[in-house]
């Protein structure tokens, strides 16, 4: 289920959207939640990962950033990536379309708060896609979600670190992991031919040691 999204500018984190899913959370859950997505919207930058999970807890956080614009959303834990990506793909295309030209010069909040028709129209279909006769109109081409950078929100937020910082720290990770990789199969190669060298210096120790003393 999803159960909040919001909209906003990257530039300053001014909120552009919202649409809340009612009785799901309590009032005091939902605000936490909500003041949580604030604090992220101010931390992020032209440098931050433009897919990201984030989780905290039962729920969880996730977000598509294009064209200077945040699309989030909070759904259960439960709730599958592929289809809640699907749904903020959808959401940053229609959007996108109405408001794209509008975003740079509005300065008050919730300054598209109409848009809330079209999320909840949107909504609406993914929920009714766990049926399987809609599982299929899910976008195949959607990119690999189990490459999207996943973090807790809790330790983002109290840390103050910029999610562009850990988006750094997880490809130096794998481009250490892929270093040591590559290291290691340049060893096991030298390995291999040190062995191969040591079985043909041996064959040839051995034919020698016949030929001049057994023959």
């Amino acid at each position: 289920m999803v159960l909040l999204t919001m909209v906003a500018r990257v530039a300053d984190g001014l909120l552009l959207a919202a649409s809340m899913q009612e009785d799901e959370q309590s009032g005091r859950d939902m605000q936490q939640y909500q003041n949580q997505a604030k604090q992220l919207f101010r931390k992020l930058n032209a440098q931050s990962p433009n897919r990201c999970t984030l989780e905290a807890g039962a729920v969880t956080f996730h977000y598509v950033i294009e064209h200077g614009v945040c699309y989030l959303a909070l759904c259960e834990a439960v709730f599958p990536k592929r289809m809640v990506f699907g749904y903020l793909e959808d959401l940053q295309a229609e959007f996108h379309d109405q408001y794209g030209k509008k975003v740079p010069t509005v300065s008050r909040p919730y300054s598209f708060i109409e848009f809330d028709t079209y999320i909840q129209k949107t909504k609406k279909s993914y929920i009714d896609s766990r049926s399987r006769r809609n599982l299929g109109g899910i976008n195949t081409e959607l990119q690999d979600v189990q490459r999207i950078m996943v973090a807790n929100i809790e330790e983002v937020l109290q840390r103050g670190e910029a999610l562009s910082a850990l988006d750094s720290k997880a490809s130096n990770l794998s481009s250490l992991s892929k270093k040591y990789r590559s290291d290691a199969k340049y060893l096991n190669t030298r390995s291999t031919y040190a062995k191969i060298a040591a079985v043909g210096v041996f064959f040839v120790t051995l034919v020698v040691y016949i030929r001049f003393w057994w023959l």
